[in-house]
């Protein structure tokens, strides 16, 4: 009897349906895209309404015949890739490649992999979907367009390797436009005082007094605004000795709700707060966690819902199970009246569900032995913001106090305009939460650059004051501040930024920070985004030559007309046209006006110490430097650093006692892409390059050799030998010089783990040796 077969993209996805469907059904797995545009060539007919020209990708051929040969034997098919536009693209070009010879094609959507999803999703197949594929080539292609034709450009007028990506070079000009921010930013002084006063105790209750802070808020009618020292010792000095009295007391209670469960981009930035993940390992983690996790004897079962969404939706059998399990688990105060519902913006899918737990009662506790440890953090964090959104909201009482300074011999009526009897306001608050609501289970994070300056006097409670009671100063506090610059985006921030300006969408947020950082046009340090000397330069070129690709309005109707075409509303050509149009005038004006770099370098303004003519900005294999526009009568050059206000400054060389075994010159200490290196000082008529010594000996036996950090083609750090190629030893853990107790190697090599437990190996092949210090 012939069997339906059911084809998905991922072999994991396929091994959790198989476990469902049993006999009646083959599932197969394509393994990702099976066709794409070629590598070699542009692959889009211009000419011909932008037809693409789609290829087998090397070694889907093979897939391709498996899957033809199975679909030759089966009854009917479904083809069940993801539900979004990169899922519809695999399972249309599967669809092409098949011999379906007349049998039925379905096109299945499954948004969880539970057993009741699947059997509901396979009992009401549908069709392909030609708009969602449609918007999903319209994208391939103008990516294609902006990286295939603008990369060559910069090839050519910069540096060879480089290129250009519609969605990230917006991203970029982001991070170049905040630093640059950054640099412009003057600090500006200003004072706080604060006032710790105490309540006096009453004389039938005993004991101590009562401490609390106040902040000066108002001078007479006006907000208190203390500019510097002298100001602020001015203020204390006319407020020391006056009478505290209580003129106003505000309370109030206010609730905080929960947050909406998570979609994608809100997903990666709690991932990137909480847990310190990136964007890519978040969603590669939870990946996993869809497509199914080995849980003992029940098999492989799909933990959360479909991951790439932007959706809040949840589906009522789900809200009604969390219902039933905030009930038994919390009690009824923590389960408010009715489901909480959290609106969607008007371009989400709503087709999908927020990303949630497949079953809110598999608690992590019950599956925390079959996860691993990012897995289980991830899911622990999906199933706490999924039961949270649920919950009843956090009640806060808040307190608001206003206490005046007043002269002696005053009762706080009426005012006086000299500075001395002028009326000081402080203002002290506090909050106490009277009942945690959702927040028993779960907070949600804040980015560092939205908390502000660190207030060192917040309190939580202040004792009961009543209106016109006298308190008692204990002590003023001036403090001396400046004014903050806008903080560097991280990853978390870059993708809210993008998010709200309309730029990218669920599938492709993970992949934009990733690729300006592989690009080298941006840095990670702490966690914080910063330019590259490369990263200005090409943004600066962008912006100049091709503004409408880096424009964020610009993009963010692009996504828009995006939208359209996968609702339908507008054919995936016109969008094409319309963008090639302006696109191919402006790249004909960028061929012909754009500054070649690798012939004249960008002007720095700075001149030469040598000869006084002006230095440029020019780029080698090791990275950016200046050199002397009078090359070759003028052989100066130097590597520079910029400043906190982005000037260039040169970096003196250093000159070492080794010299070059090419010509005989003193070597010099460079910096370049990947750190400091030693470079012949008779550059340029020698270029000889070498890396700088650790100082510790080849552990290979027989060899004289040293170890150098090296650097592989992709920029992972390596340790080698510098008589390579005659020695090709290699070390992926850095070395230490520390004599093996065994075979007496001058090196060992160390590892760290997590803990800080460190654990060292000899170096030398074929050895083996190993000790712990704990």
């Amino acid at each position: 009897m012939a069997k339906s077969l059911l084809i998905v993209e991922s072999p994991t996805k396929a091994r959790t349906l198989n476990r469902y469907l049993g006999k009646d059904f083959i599932v197969k797995a394509s393994v990702g895209h099976v066709k794409d545009l070629p590598k070699t060539k542009l692959g889009i007919d211009v000419e011909n309404r932008f037809k693409p020209e789609y290829q087998v990708i090397r070694g889907k051929k093979k897939v391709l015949k498996e899957l033809s040969d199975a679909a030759a034997k089966a009854d009917a098919i479904y083809l069940g890739p993801d539900p979004d536009r990169e899922g519809e693209a695999i399972a249309w070009h599967i669809a092409e490649e098949l011999k379906a010879n007349g049998k039925p094609v379905h096109r299945v959507l499954f948004y969880e992999l539970t057993h009741k999803a699947i059997k509901e999703a396979l009992q009401r197949p549908g069709q392909l979907n030609r708009n969602l594929y449609d918007a999903q080539q319209a994208r391939r292609i103008l990516d294609r367009l902006v990286g295939y034709l603008i990369s060559p450009l910069l090839w050519e007028k910069v540096r060879r390797g480089l290129s250009a990506g519609r969605v990230q070079s917006v991203a970029l000009r982001l991070v170049c436009e905040r630093e640059r921010e950054i640099q412009r930013f003057e600090p500006q002084e200003y004072w706080s005082i604060t006032a710790r006063l105490a309540k006096r105790p009453a004389e039938e209750a005993g004991g101590g007094d009562q401490d609390f802070l106040a902040k000066l808020w108002r001078c007479g009618k006006k907000k208190a605004e203390i500019s510097n020292e002298e100001e602020a010792s001015a203020i204390v000095q006319a407020v020391q000795g006056r009478i505290f009295r209580v003129q106003k007391v505000e309370k109030k209670r206010r609730q905080r709700k929960a947050p909406p469960p998570f979609i994608t981009s809100t997903l990666q930035q709690e991932a990137a707060r909480k847990l310190r993940f990136p964007a890519k390992k978040t969603m590669r983690v939870a990946q996993r966690l869809y497509e199914g996790v080995e849980l003992g004897d029940e098999g492989a079962v799909g933990l959360i819902t479909y991951m790439r969404t932007d959706s809040t939706r949840l589906a009522d059998e789900a809200v009604q199970a969390v219902r039933r399990h905030i009930q038994e688990t919390y009690g009824k105060e923590y389960l408010p009246g009715r489901p909480a519902v959290y609106k969607t913006k008007s371009a989400a899918q709503d087709a999908h569900e927020a990303i949630r737990p497949t079953d809110v009662f598999r608690t992590p506790e019950s599956v925390k032995d079959y996860l691993g440890r990012d897995e289980l953090a991830l899911y622990t964090l999906i199933w706490k913001r999924f039961v949270a959104c649920q919950m009843a909201p956090a009640r806060i009482f808040q307190t608001s106090v206003d206490i005046g300074a007043l002269p002696q011999g005053r009762n706080g009526e009426g005012g006086s305009s000299a500075a001395s009897g002028m009326d000081y306001i402080f203002r002290a608050a506090g909050s106490v939460i009277e009942f945690p609501g959702f927040m028993v289970l779960y907070t949600e994070s804040t980015d560092e650059g939205d908390k502000g300056e660190e207030d060192e006097e917040a309190q939580s409670r202040l004792p009961d004051l009543r209106e016109g009671e006298v308190v008692d100063l204990k002590k003023l506090i001036p403090k001396q501040h400046f004014t903050q610059p806008p903080p560097r985006y991280t990853e978390a921030s870059l993708i809210r930024e993008l998010e709200e300006k309309g730029i990218g969408r669920p599938s492709t947020y993970a992949t934009i920070v990733s690729t300006i950082v592989d690009r080298e046009y941006v840095k990670q340090n702490r966690r914080q985004l910063t330019p590259t000397e490369l990263g200005f330069i090409i943004n600066d070129l962008l912006v100049q030559h091709f503004p409408d690709i880096v424009d964020v309005e610009f993009t963010a109707r692009m996504e828009r007309s995006l939208d359209e075409v996968e609702q339908g509303a507008s054919p995936y050509i016109r969008v094409l046209e319309e963008f090639y149009s302006r696109f191919q005038e402006t790249l004909t004006e960028a061929q012909r006006d754009m500054l070649n770099l690798r012939v004249a370098g960008l002007p720095t303004g700075l001149s030469c110490p040598q000869c006084g003519k002006p230095l440029h900005i020019r780029f080698s294999r090791n990275g950016p430097f200046l050199a002397c526009t009078g090359y070759p009568d003028c052989t100066f050059s130097s590597n520079y650093e910029r400043d906190e206000k982005g000037a260039i400054r040169l970096v003196e060389q250093e000159t070492t006692t080794e010299l070059c075994e090419k010509c005989g010159s003193p070597m010099v200490v460079k910096q370049g892409r990947f750190g400091e290196f030693l470079a012949c000082s008779a550059y340029p008529k020698c270029r000889n390059t070498k890396p700088i010594g650790m100082g510790i000996a080849c552990p290979r036996e027989g060899c004289d050799g040293e170890l150098v950090e090296r650097f592989s083609k992709r920029g992972r750090k390596f340790y080698g030998c510098n008589r390579y190629p005659d020695c090709d030893l290699v070390l992926w853990n850095r070395p230490v010089a520390i004599t093996c107790a065994q075979c007496g190697s001058p090196a060992m090599v160390e590892r760290v783990s997590k803990k800080g437990d460190r654990t060292y190996t000899c170096a030398r092949p074929g050895c083996g040796y190993k000790f712990s210090d704990t």
